[in-house]
């Protein structure tokens, strides 16, 4: 059997997380979990659902100028709210999927849900000029009763299909098999497809054997490829265990898993419990894999993570770790603050430094690289130091190479400078393989 990507797919975790709830106050300062990622001309855009103490999910947006960041959220307000009272999705309104169908032309399919007793998963559509909106609901939502959590749709020559979650718990709390619905128009009428699921969770004692949450189904020449969540339950745990694995098809209908899946295992990212709610973006040599990221250490938080997948070597990654507006004189960064880095699969490893400093400075940077066996307990002793010169009124940038030899690694950056704070310090890390 011939793969339609290769078998020894390299797997890195991203700049994790990539996106993180609100302050107290904000719309989303609950939890955030992942739904689609789109590219138009030159900018990038995450979509998300998140929770306040006030409403249920509602859907956000952040923009980057590249896969892996940084994102910046979008306003201060979700793009699509819950509806009205007594509206089909007065509760929640998630798992946003979002089309392009022509200059000027977009269109978001969702799921949404009400705030009465027995109320259903439907699924929505709402209609754009821009990525950003502002998103118009279509009257006769939704369009698509009890359906499931939405994960992707894909345009056919002659009809659209829809891929969900559903039926929403049949398999595990919140879990369920991958269904598919077809329909003329993405306003329906949607016709739920006889054949379903058409992809199955494991069989008892596999890896994915609790089922999957809502992930994104991709065309691509003659195949269609899904990277999903997969669920290993277990009655003791509070947490679901969930790794990504990858699957395909030459019709949509029936999907054969990868041999090796896991491809993506959550053990690779410090403190996964599950990467759920996955979406797939394809940018040779690289898919980027957008989800919810949930920890063991934090049961109940939730932030937007991303893996990144190289189908081809030689490859180089970059990915920004660590952004700083000011760092004040004899000012130091925490740990806490710059993204594992992590090396485990990769050859080679350098470091990008930038920061402008002020016209009376007199000293510069002092870079501090810790490594990390797990990339939860970092070295308290440096692993490499270098020093960023100064040239006062200027942006300087400098790269340091080293050979990745640990499976993680942290920057601490320090201002060497007693009266002067240096800005805009920025930290990239590119990764070779």
């Amino acid at each position: 059997m011939r793969l339609p990507l290769p078998a020894d797919l390299v797997h890195i975790p991203g700049p994790n997380p990539i996106l993180t709830p609100g302050a107290p106050g904000d719309w989303d300062d609950g939890v955030i979990e992942s739904c689609d990622v789109i590219k138009d001309h030159d900018t990038y855009y995450l979509y998300y659902h998140g929770t306040s103490a006030k409403t249920g999910y509602q859907v956000g947006a952040a923009t980057a100028p590249h896969p892996l960041g940084p994102w910046t959220k979008h306003g201060s307000c979700p793009v699509l709210p819950v509806g009205p009272p007594g509206s089909w999705d007065d509760r929640h309104v998630a798992c946003a999927c979002i089309v392009k169908e022509g200059v000027g032309s977009y269109s978001m399919v969702y799921s949404g849900h009400a705030d009465r007793d027995g109320g259903t998963w439907d699924v929505g559509l709402a209609t754009a000029d821009s990525p950003l909106g502002p998103w118009r609901k279509h009257d006769a939502n939704p369009v698509l009763p009890h359906f499931g959590y939405v994960g992707g749709v894909v345009r056919m020559p002659d009809h659209w299909r829809l891929y969900t979650e559903h039926p929403i718990g049949s398999t595990g709390d919140d879990y369920g098999p991958i269904a598919l619905a077809t329909a003329p128009t993405l306003a329906g009428p949607w016709t739920p497809y006889e054949g379903n699921p058409v992809l199955a969770p494991g069989g008892w004692g596999d890896w994915d054997d609790g089922g999957f949450s809502e992930a994104k189904v991709l065309r691509r020449g003659d195949l269609f490829h899904i990277f999903y969540g997969g669920a290993k339950l277990h009655p003791r745990r509070i947490l679901s265990q969930e790794s990504i694995g990858y699957a395909w098809s030459e019709d949509g209908l029936q999907f054969a898993k990868h041999p090796l899946n896991p491809v993506a295992p959550r053990e690779a990212n410090p403190d996964a419990a599950a990467f759920a709610e996955v979406h797939a973006y394809f940018e040779r040599p690289f898919v980027y894999l957008y989800h919810t990221l949930r920890y063991n250490s934090r049961p109940g938080a939730e932030d937007s993570g991303v893996q990144v997948l190289a189908t081809s070597r030689p490859f180089r990654l970059s990915m920004p770790v660590l952004q700083v507006s000011v760092l004040p004189a004899r000012g130091i960064t925490e740990l806490e603050d710059c993204r594992p880095i992590s090396l485990a699969r990769v050859t080679a490893c350098a470091l990008s430094v930038e920061c402008a400093y002020e016209a009376a400075a007199q000293a510069g940077l002092r870079v501090h690289v810790r490594g990390s066996v797990d990339g939860l307990r970092y070295d308290t002793e440096n692993l490499r130091t270098f020093d960023l010169p100064c040239t006062p009124g200027q942006t300087v940038r400098a790269t340091l190479d080293f050979e990745p030899r640990v499976m993680f690694a942290k920057v601490v950056v320090e201002n060497l400078d007693g009266s002067q704070p240096a800005r805009g310090l920025r930290v990239d890390a590119t990764l070779g393989g």
